[in-house]
């Protein structure tokens, strides 16, 4: 009677596993790259963000005006019909005038993290008695600050403000997707010993 080792029979999933993780790693990579870019040209990244955004409430109305056609009512194809042509005008608006549409999204953008400040604040007050709560007002005040910053110094934050938070996300998203990948090509290279 012959023994089976504990791997046998996986080598095909684990050198997939291996290329998957290749994969994984190379779009982390590119990540890390994109996100240094946008923090180095924080208005490049700006207008690409706005131009972004404005496509995407485009095909958002697309799909609402598609959507009127399924009936249920006049009162709902009317709603669709009217929220699709807001999303098509609005995004017409990021796309031909990028430089105001950039200036309209920092002030939703800052009025956004200043309530997301205030919202883990108040949750601190709530939760004192637990054990990590003292990173919610840490992340509460740190929101406050950053938001209340981009406020104050709007329209000339805009130049700034969408194109370095874009860009550190993307670096820190490429730096945690690096390290989850290396960790997890790591891990199979062990497996395939």
């Amino acid at each position: 009677m012959s023994t089976v080792g504990s791997t046998q029979g996986l080598d095909d999933p684990l050198r997939r596993g291996k290329r998957i993780t290749a994969w994984y790693t190379l779009s982390a990579v590119l990540f890390v790259v994109v996100g240094v870019f946008a923090i180095i040209e924080p208005g490049v990244a700006g207008i690409g963000v706005t131009v972004l955004v404005g496509w995407l409430l485009i095909f958002g109305g697309i799909a609402h005006l598609f959507a009127a056609f399924k009936g249920g009512g006049a009162g709902r194809v009317i709603l669709q019909v009217l929220m699709g042509l807001i999303y098509v005008i609005g995004g017409i608006y990021f796309l031909v005038h990028p430089l105001l549409a950039i200036g309209t999204l920092t002030l939703v953008l800052a009025a956004v993290i200043l309530a997301v400040g205030v919202v883990e604040i108040v949750s601190y007050f709530r939760l004192r008695a637990e054990g990590a709560s003292g990173w919610l007002l840490f992340n509460g005040l740190l929101g406050v600050l950053l938001g209340g910053m981009i406020w104050f110094h709007w329209p000339s934050s805009s130049v700034w403000a969408i194109g370095i938070l874009v860009g550190t996300s993307l670096l820190v998203t490429g730096v945690t997707r690096l390290m989850v990948g290396l960790a997890a090509r790591r891990l199979l290279g062990e497996a395939m010993r």
